[in-house]
């Protein structure tokens, strides 16, 4: 079963200072400002909230659709900065960025270059996009433990770990570093799904084999906006099986075959791109990429542990807290009180992203003692 905790919200007791939530650098209040009204919003771990230069660069990639005046190749320049963008952020240079459109989707290429035979351990309860590819492999074991002890769990016949960074359900962060290093020890390959952590915490994608990113959480992106970080070594044992004309060297050369010549750094794995979509992505994007990311994931972890206080239970340190709500009633208070958190197999989530402030939590205490 998954490590989710079973926190009830019992007032504590003791004389534990009261959690602070930092004062934000220029940058950062700059960034805040950027996003619209976003009073009661602590749903960003199933969605983020686009900002109003994206909202505004969308609308103008409508207006020149509509008026006939946009050719197909305007995009280039627009995910060709997105893209740089994420390499930016997560610590990696752009041709270890491939482009996408689903986490799923990513992770399946992975799972096709595992040979026969070997094991893949997952965490148990992880989000399924990262689970479900390598289940389908009938010719492979895969085995789930606690994210707590997926360092420990690795063994020689281990051929690829892949877990979430933080966990979808629970809001825990994975020990990464302890995992890459059991990881290298064992000769194993690593995964890490980091949808749930770029844009709000620190995330070096260069640790890893392959990273993959959905950005319509965290990163405020439009659906349809994903990226698959690859090692070069890493990048040899796959093969790019969805290669389309957008993976070829010379993508508006490769529109016809029989000839095929792709890129030869991670671009060959990218996918034909949701346009409208990546307009959305890169302002934001592009705006977390230029902020302190140990900044950002102080104030969201600050802002998780006041509620935390706020409501009698135990600090969590994450930017998702969560506790036990099997019925849903705390989560039809909040949305009674108009406040958007999510439920999830019987936990509440509350996402603290950059928007939020003390006054989003006070509202959350307050709709719940009522």
């Amino acid at each position: 079963m998954t490590d989710a905790p079973a926190t009830s919200r019992t007032p504590s007791t003791g004389t534990t200072p009261a959690a602070t939530v930092p004062i934000p650098s220029p940058a950062l209040a700059a960034a805040i400002a950027s996003f619209g009204d976003t009073r009661g919003y602590l749903a960003a771990a199933s969605s983020g909230v686009p900002t109003v230069q994206a909202v505004e660069a969308m609308k103008h990639d409508l207006d020149l659709r509509a008026a006939a005046r946009r050719n197909p190749m305007d995009y280039d320049a627009i995910l060709e900065a997105t893209r740089a963008h994420y390499a930016h952020l997560v610590g990696v240079t752009p041709d270890r960025v491939a482009t996408g459109s689903q986490t799923s989707v990513l992770a399946s290429v992975v799972a096709a270059a595992i040979p026969a035979g070997a094991e893949v351990l997952c965490v148990d309860g992880d989000f399924s996009s990262i689970v479900f590819p390598f289940l389908q492999r009938d010719d492979i074991t895969v085995r789930h433990v606690a994210v707590t002890e997926i360092a420990d769990s690795i063994t020689d016949s281990t051929w690829l770990v892949a877990f979430s960074h933080i966990q979808s359900l629970t809001g825990t962060v994975a020990d990464a570093p302890a995992i890459v290093a059991a990881a290298a020890l064992h000769g194993a390959h690593t995964l890490c799904d980091t949808t749930q952590s770029a844009g709000v915490h620190p995330v070096d994608a260069s640790l890893f084999d392959a990273t993959v990113c959905h950005a319509y959480k965290w990163l405020s992106a439009p659906r349809g906006v994903a990226f698959l970080t690859l090692s070069p070594d890493f990048q040899q044992l796959l093969t790019p099986l969805q290669a389309g004309w957008y993976a070829g060297e010379s993508v508006w050369q490769s529109c016809y075959g029989p000839t095929m010549t792709l890129a030869p750094d991670a671009r060959q794995f990218d996918v034909s791109p949701a346009w409208p979509a990546w307009v959305g992505a890169e302002h934001t994007i592009g705006l977390f990429a230029s902020l302190d990311m140990h900044e950002v994931w102080a104030r969201a972890s600050g802002l998780g542990d006041l509620l935390c206080d706020g409501l009698g239970i135990p600090r969590q340190h994450q930017a998702i807290v969560t506790w036990a709500d099997p019925d849903g009633e705390d989560l039809a208070r909040l949305i009674a009180a108009d406040i958007r958190a999510t439920g999830r197999a019987g936990q509440l989530r509350a996402a603290m992203h950059i928007w939020n402030d003390e006054m989003d939590v006070a509202a959350v205490v307050a709709a719940l003692r009522s």
